[in-house]
């Protein structure tokens, strides 16, 4: 028996690196893409926070300043819409870009958990909208006469509506079948926020509210405008504030669920 006549050696597949677990890759991917949109995203964040600005200045000639429903709902409302801007619209436009271009295809080769994807994307989106929306926020108390003593429950409003919109935005990326129409729903999902958090709610149709209630934003936008009376009520500013959360959570598990189905199909 010569050696071409030997049995070839059995082949042993080498084992796998095991997957990287969610918060080390959710700490890699929000870093990957906050350094990545530092340059990009801040000509727009400064496009986000102007548009806010001059919707209160907007609004300052139509709502008495003062402590009343109307005024606390125009700011609360004009600072949200920071958020929505950034991390509901930006994000449907970059996810559905991935989609459109490949990059999913990046992503789905890499031994990270879906979620990390999605979390740190969010993430890094939902962080440039903190200074935006607290000069948003101290403008607009300063213009309409209001306290500027718990501006601080921003810290909460932000990451919040922030997760609940931005699983939203990602969602429309993810699933829209063409890039364009990612666009025009993340366009539409920010100009619901404009319109049904930014005007007070006694000036809006009954069944504009009960839409109104649908959007994740107003929550925050709710929480955040109690906090302007003279005697807030905590309770109810916490309330809205875990509803904001939930609803964060299923629309993040959402997105997840969609990036999941983004990167299997072709």
């Amino acid at each position: 028996m010569t050696l071409l006549d030997a049995p070839p050696a059995a082949v042993v597949a080498a084992p796998l690196a095991p997957a990287a677990r969610l918060l080390p890759a959710l700490a890699a991917v929000y870093r990957a893409q906050l350094a990545r949109a530092k340059v990009s995203r801040i000509p727009l964040l400064f496009v986000a926070t102007f548009q806010s600005l001059g919707i209160l200045v907007m609004m300052r000639g139509v709502v008495d300043p003062g402590d009343n429903p109307a005024a606390h709902a125009v700011v609360a409302g004009s600072s949200v819409l920071v958020v929505a801007f950034v991390a509901l619209n930006l994000l449907a436009q970059y996810f559905g870009k991935l989609r459109a271009t490949g990059g999913l295809d990046h992503y789905a080769t890499l031994p990270v958990p879906p979620a990390s994807v999605v979390l740190g994307a969010a993430g890094a989106y939902a962080s440039f909208t903190v200074p935006g929306v607290f000069v948003t926020a101290g403008v607009g108390a300063v213009l309409f006469g209001l306290p500027l003593t718990h501006l601080w429950v921003l810290l909460a409003v932000i990451p919040l509506a922030g997760a609940a919109l931005a699983g939203l935005g990602a969602v429309c990326g993810l699933l829209a079948p063409r890039q364009e129409l990612a666009t025009l729903l993340g366009q539409l999902g920010m100009s619901a926020a404009l319109l049904l958090g930014v005007l007070p709610v006694s000036h809006l149709p009954l069944v504009v509210r009960w839409l109104r209630d649908l959007l994740p934003s107003t929550y925050g936008v709710e929480a955040f405008a109690r906090t302007f009376t003279p005697s807030p009520d905590w309770a109810a500013v916490g309330g809205d504030l875990a509803v904001c959360g939930v609803v964060g959570l299923l629309s993040l598990a959402l997105a997840t669920w969609a990036y999941r189905r983004a990167t299997v199909r072709p």
